[in-house]
């Protein structure tokens, strides 16, 4: 090789070289430029959520909506806290605005939730973040200049797309009210209002039934003999609440519905569409119910629909409903034996305690009050954060006060009985406590005073009260 040729390629490595090492060093430099980008942007981030929490605990929230804004612009996915605390802030700020820039934080609650759904799909799952949607446009349906249908199709999104997780009380009645609005306003049918009252009855029904199981798990556990724990109480009270604003949303449906479901619309309009869903195991149970329930009993259409639905899809529900076309023929006998079928074939422990108590009342109602009690008992026994029957019960051993006891005395000492049986009512369900504490109240009004118990002179015994009622009571100690 010449020395030229040797010259040449040692410059050329040389400049190899050299490039590589300013290549090295850029790269390099990128990189600390990087990391320190990624260090700030975590810094600030962490800044603006202190602040924002900070704020928020102290119900400054006011202050806390410049950081809050700041962390969910730049690090969405940063901290759970943006979306739960934003919430809280957003509430504040839309509470204490008007017009349009109350508007402003509207909409912007909206797009929060969607941005929550996007970054924590766990924690806001669609049917939530819609039905909070849908209750935002209700709350501000004139400002937003929204439609009741546009309220609506917000609700009927939830339920469509995520059911599981519709689960708003709030939300649910407004639903069924705006169903009922657009059928008095010619955009819907009829036949949707009816079905939207039995899709959304059917959610509540198994709302309360998860709700039941849950809050009897409490009571079980106290009945063992367990303390619950500060945040079990809390728990037990939440689902107890639940309960309560479920039965009284079930009511206001029923109110609202008002005389769209009599059976001057019922039967003509069940008629129409017998012979198309003759077949449809849903549509009979739906239409068989309400004219149950909307006492259309004497029409021949709901005979017919019963045995219908019995022969279609024979269940507990059909065995019922044949048992109550019975007893209005006056076949008592064989409309008893269908209504212990029915019991024996539900297998669901919350269906069948419910359908235990309908059983029980129909008994009571015609004075069987023995075989009543064992319906409540069974009840009872399979849903036992439930106290109505214990009520029930007591209303029958008052009523049946004059009939057991030998003597005047013994026979008003029934109601220290009764009363006993209400106050379990307000020991198993912390709703009923009011109701529970003014029956037993009443009861032992009606029992013997004190002056009497002190003549009669058996303070502290035992009186035994036979008749079907059985069962004895202890005369309360009088100084």
């Amino acid at each position: 090789m010449t020395d030229g040729l040797k010259n040449e390629n040692i410059t050329n490595i040389n400049n190899y070289n050299r490039m590589k090492t300013r290549i090295t060093v850029i790269i390099a430099a990128l990189l600390m430029a990087t990391n320190f980008s990624f260090a700030q942007q975590n810094e600030n981030c962490m800044l603006n959520l202190t602040l924002m929490n900070d704020y928020v605990k102290n119900k400054k929230y006011d202050e806390a909506y410049e950081p809050f804004m700041k962390v969910r612009k730049e690090c969405p996915k940063f901290n759970l806290a943006i979306y739960k605390y934003g919430e809280k802030i957003l509430d504040h700020k839309i509470d204490n605005a008007s017009g349009a820039e109350k508007k402003a934080f509207v909409e912007d609650y909206i797009a929060l939730l969607k941005e929550a759904e996007v970054q924590y799909a766990s924690k806001y799952p669609k049917g939530e973040v819609l039905e909070g949607i849908g209750i935002l446009m209700y709350d501000n349906q004139e400002l937003l200049g929204k439609t009741d249908m546009d309220v609506y199709n917000a609700f009927d999104n939830a339920f469509k797309q995520d059911l599981k997780n519709f689960t708003s009380t709030k939300g649910l009645y407004v639903y069924f009210t705006k169903t009922v609005d657009l059928f008095k306003a010619g955009e819907i049918e009829l036949q949707q209002v009816f079905d939207k009252y039995d899709d959304i009855s059917e959610q509540l029904e198994k709302l309360n039934e998860d709700y039941t199981k849950k809050a009897n798990d409490y009571i079980q556990k106290e009945e063992g003999g367990a303390k619950l724990s500060s945040k079990d109480e809390r728990y037990k009270k939440y689902y107890f609440d639940k309960l309560e604003a479920n039965d009284k949303i079930s009511g206001s449906l029923d109110s609202y519905l008002g005389q769209l479901a009599n059976c001057e619309n019922l039967i003509p309009l069940y008629k129409k569409q017998y012979e198309e869903k003759q077949n449809d195991a849903v549509w009979l149970k739906r239409a068989v119910s309400r004219m149950y329930n909307k006492e259309c009993t004497d029409d021949p259409l709901y005979i017919e629909l019963v045995k219908k639905y019995d022969e279609v899809d024979p269940s507990a529900d059909t065995k019922y409903f044949v048992s109550t076309v019975l007893r209005d023929q006056g076949k008592i006998k064989e409309a008893d034996d269908y209504v212990r079928q029915s019991f024996e074939l539900q297998t669901d422990k919350f269906k069948k305690a419910r359908m235990a108590k309908k059983i029980a009342a129909g008994f009571k109602n015609r004075g069987s009050y023995s075989t009543a009690r064992n319906y409540y008992r069974e009840a009872l026994n399979l849903n036992p954060s439930d106290g109505t029957p214990h009520l029930y019960i007591a209303s029958m051993y008052a009523k049946s006060a004059n009939s057991c006891g030998d003597s005047n005395f013994n026979k008003r000492a029934v109601f220290w009985y009764a009363a006993q049986e209400a106050r379990k009512a307000g020991q198993v369900d912390p709703n009923l406590k009011s109701n529970a504490t003014q029956a037993a109240n009443s009861y032992e009004a009606n029992a013997p005073t004190r002056s009497e118990i002190f003549t009669e002179g058996n303070g502290g015994k035992t009186i035994n009260i036979g008749c079907w009622i059985g069962g004895s009571v202890t005369v309360p100690k009088v100084d």
